[in-house]
């Protein structure tokens, strides 16, 4: 098996959990962007995810703390999934389906292996 193979696999759920979130209107939940217009915040949601994405690609490529961030984004994995946990009551929360579900905890599994691997 590959080197952080669950690692890679976390990404992969997790990275198809931010094109469901963007379904979900998971922006909604949010504090800073709870009151934006659906156009509005899809775009900025969307927007936020280009740098975001760009970090991750950079620290998995060419940073020297690719160890740490290794280990951080699989605590990451872990800890989104209990925040999902926690909102679940949250008014606009639409992550309801199986399929949503799955990938979340798809991506914390994941990550859980990849620490104990």
């Amino acid at each position: 098996m590959p080197e952080h193979f669950f690692f890679f696999l976390g990404l992969g759920f997790i990275l198809t959990h931010e094109m469901d979130a963007i379904r979900c209107k998971e922006w909604l939940m949010f504090p800073l962007t709870f009151f934006l217009k659906d156009e509005v915040g899809f775009l900025v949601f969307t927007l936020v995810h280009i740098p975001l994405y760009a970090w991750v690609c950079w620290s998995l490529s060419s940073s020297p703390l690719s160890p740490i961030f290794f280990r951080a984004w699989d605590i990451f994995l872990i800890v989104h999934l209990f925040l999902h946990i926690l909102f679940l009551k949250h008014p606009e929360n639409r992550f309801k389906s199986g399929f949503s579900w799955c990938i979340i905890l798809g991506a914390a599994v994941c990550g859980m292996i990849d620490i104990f691997i």
